[in-house]
């Protein structure tokens, strides 16, 4: 028992940090979201993406300890929680603190992680629906109506509002 509970503690640990690394690289994203840099977006993402798969190899093999722990203690895996585990080692005190620290620790990492994906999403949200706006905006300047201006043999000579085919800041 005292070996899975070491097992599990470094599972934990590793990965932690990397949901620490994955959490750098979230925060590292925001400012390039907000500047529109898609080139090094897509470099952050594919540093991401890396970073994930190790988060899935670890939690997979977190899964395996802690089934083993679970027949150990003769505990339903999908019923056992890690506060309960913690519990359990009130007469190893040393390992209490350690898996409570590493629970703790990787607890922070998560919801961190969460905090800020989410706020990724806005900004990612927001641009996207100024993009929108912008094209919609561009749409309906090359629709504008044309002005009723005519020649000398009647025919229409009116140009249309608003729209002389490029973009001008000043406007």
């Amino acid at each position: 028992m005292a070996s899975l509970m070491e097992n599990l503690i470094e599972v934990l640990d590793l990965e932690s940090q990397e949901y620490e690394n994955l959490l750098g690289l979230s925060e590292k994203k925001t400012p390039v979201i907000i500047s529109g840099e898609l080139d090094e977006l897509a470099k952050i993402t594919d540093e991401e993406q890396i970073v994930v798969g190790k988060i899935n190899r670890l939690e997979q093999k977190r899964q395996e300890v802690y089934t083993d722990i679970a027949i150990v203690i003769n505990k339903d895996v999908n019923t056992l929680m890690l506060t309960d585990l913690i519990e359990m080692l009130s007469s190893r005190p040393e390992e209490q603190q350690k898996l409570a620290r590493v629970h703790d620790r990787l607890r922070t990492a998560v919801h961190n992680v969460r905090s800020v994906n989410e706020q990724n999403r806005v900004l990612i949200q927001n641009a996207l629906e100024m993009v929108e706006f912008d094209m919609n905006m561009l749409q309906s300047m090359k629709a504008a109506p044309e002005t009723a201006n005519y020649n000398r043999g009647a025919y229409s000579a009116g140009t249309h509002m608003g729209v002389d085919g490029r973009f001008d800041a000043k406007q």
